[in-house]
């Protein structure tokens, strides 16, 4: 069985972004629900996949980072609202054997996601 991680770089200082909250959400026919959430450690992971091959199933998922309380944390000074608040990336399982890597490239202003491995 497969498995999903993640891992979270801060484009403005160049470094693994520790200490960030995200979730896991499932999207389901009865609605949206929450599976799983943490902060990252020190290297911008989690130390468990985020969906773990006992829950891992053919869906949609989200992930939502949530990148101004990251920011604000670390006192950079963000506009009221921020431009970003929580970025969510929804993604689809289509192989249950396979390890899906969502990485996260953010700063307060943009970010990016792909694939990994």
């Amino acid at each position: 069985m497969g498995f999903v991680t993640t891992h979270v770089l801060d484009t403005v200082s160049g470094v693994p972004a520790s200490g960030m909250k995200l979730e896991v959400w499932e999207h389901t026919d009865q609605g949206v629900i929450l599976i799983n959430s943490g902060i990252t450690n020190a290297d911008g992971r989690m130390d468990q996949p985020i969906i773990g091959k006992e829950v891992m199933k053919c869906g949609t998922y989200e992930l939502r980072f949530h990148v101004c309380d990251y920011f604000s944390a670390l006192g950079v000074e963000l506009p009221k609202p921020a431009f970003l608040n929580v970025v969510p990336i929804v993604f689809g399982i289509a192989d249950t054997d396979s390890h899906y890597h969502v990485p996260l490239l953010v700063s307060p202003y943009s970010y990016s996601t792909y694939r990994g491995s």
